[in-house]
């Protein structure tokens, strides 16, 4: 291989992702595991963990992956089939200087795409269109390596099963919608106390029975009829790949990604007094007021599941979390986003409550009226100047705003938000007020804002 073009869509922020068959092809992989395995090499290593989800595309992916890298002159540690967060521990535990899971996460059954650590740390941005240049000039480097087939399931498995700490049996449902965690916790509910039903536990890249994303409610009712049917405790769900989780209670009430890391911090904080808890952007106010009611500094992030590791790494922060369901744990763990072992923490959170439930420490929570992530279609070349204008325009006015990502305005009424996606032609919007009223008065006044920018507003999806 000389040089090799990349499809323009396919290198984002945080990940590579494309079509397969239309601008994702065996051959790019092949081409970024010469391109990584270059990254890795000239930063002095040579070992690789490579792990792939359940699509069907993903064991043709690896294989590709695994010629680019050994081309590169790498050692290929193949851990084989299951959830990124898997791949996360071998590079961990096997002190490789790299990884790459193939996974298509959330996205449709045609899709599919790369996730990567380079030497411990989330690799994104920069670095991937790093991958491009390489691509692009042929600057492989060169090399005679070799592939190891090196399962870490069992390792994996029991470690997660360590840390469970509850203190009476739960009757808990689990939605693995076909995603790459149904052999992962089909062993790991073996190791726990209670009574565990698994909804779709069988690894299928068609996913017959929802997509498998825990944000969309639409894909949680199955959990919540299994809940209430079976009397359980809780539900908990897993994305496509097993680093975002869904909560419901025993009502079959979604608890969204700021009231579990709320549960989580408030048990943490018992043991870390004063300790730093990242949430991102779009999370509610009341996670904030209420962790730093608890003793804890709350620290508002930047949206994106890299910049988060890497801000919890640079705060040494023990826990942060997004609205999207990604849960990191540097506590007793690793810092990286693992929904199986924040299922684990929170399970046993509530299996040492003995006069209380999660619905009732969910009802406890200040109730606030909000939005759900609203999202409006804009040229990939103007969301950023968009965002820009609109600060502008606040700035003028003497508004009360974080910039941190994107703006983030306060008001009497409440807050909204608006931020460039680092993934789509879109605008992500929130709103959230104390009454029915105050959300009316921020979604107009959001809405004054991009239509003076010009965005339309009949793209809202």
């Amino acid at each position: 291989m000389t040089s090799h073009t990349f499809h323009p869509t396919i290198l984002r922020e945080y990940d590579i992702r494309g079509i397969v068959g239309e601008t994702l092809f065996a051959a790019d992989a092949e081409a970024i595991g010469r391109a990584f395995g270059t990254r890795v090499r000239r930063n002095g290593g040579h070992v690789v963990a490579l792990g792939w989800d359940g699509r069907l595309s993903s064991p043709e992916m690896a294989e590709a992956l695994t010629k680019g890298l050994m081309a590169s002159g790498c050692t290929v540690r193949r851990i084989g089939r299951g959830p990124t967060p898997m791949l996360y521990f071998a590079a961990k535990v096997r002190e490789a200087d790299g990884g790459i899971m193939v996974t298509g996460s959330h996205n449709p059954p045609t899709h599919n795409g790369f996730k990567m650590v380079l030497a411990g740390k989330p690799f994104f941005g920069p670095d991937i269109q790093s991958l491009g240049t390489i691509a692009a000039k042929g600057d492989f480097a060169t090399g005679e390596g070799k592939a190891v087939e090196d399962s870490v399931f069992d390792e994996y498995v029991t470690r997660l099963a360590e840390d469970y700490d509850g203190e009476r049996d739960l009757r808990v449902v689990w939605d693995c919608g076909n995603g790459a965690t149904g052999e992962a916790l089909h062993a790991l509910v073996k190791r726990l106390p209670g009574t565990h039903t698994v909804l779709f536990g069988e690894i299928d890249g068609r996913f017959p029975n929802h997509h498998p994303d825990p944000t969309e409610p639409h894909n949680l009712v199955a959990l919540q009829d299994k809940v209430l049917a079976e009397s359980a405790h809780l539900g908990i769900a897993f994305d496509g790949d097993g680093d975002r989780i869904g909560v419901v209670d025993a009502e079959g009430r979604i608890l969204y990604g700021d009231q579990i890391l709320v549960i989580l911090a408030e048990d943490l904080l018992k043991s870390r007094p004063g300790a730093t808890i990242i949430a991102d952007v779009k999370a509610s106010k009341v996670f904030f007021d209420e962790v730093r009611r608890m003793g804890g500094n709350a620290v508002m992030g930047r949206t994106g599941h890299s910049l988060i590791k890497t801000q919890m790494a640079e705060t040494g922060a023990p826990l942060a979390g997004e609205m999207s369901g990604h849960i990191f744990f540097a506590d007793r763990y690793y810092g990286f986003d693992d929904a199986l072992y924040a299922a684990i923490r929170l399970l046993g959170i509530v299996a040492r409550w003995d006069r209380q439930t999660i619905g009732q420490r969910r009802d406890k929570l200040p109730h606030m009226v909000n939005t759900p992530e609203l999202r409006f279609d804009c040229p990939e070349e103007r969301k950023f100047a968009v965002v820009a204008e609109v600060r502008a325009r606040l700035e003028a006015a003497g508004a009360n705003f974080s910039a941190i990502d994107g703006v983030r305005v306060d008001t009497a009424d409440g807050w909204w938000l608006l931020r460039a996606s680092n993934t789509q032609a879109v605008l992500v919007a929130r709103c959230e007020a104390a009454s029915a009223e105050g959300l009316k008065r921020l979604r107009q006044t959001l809405s004054e804002q991009l239509a003076a920018s010009g965005v339309s507003l009949g793209t809202t999806h």
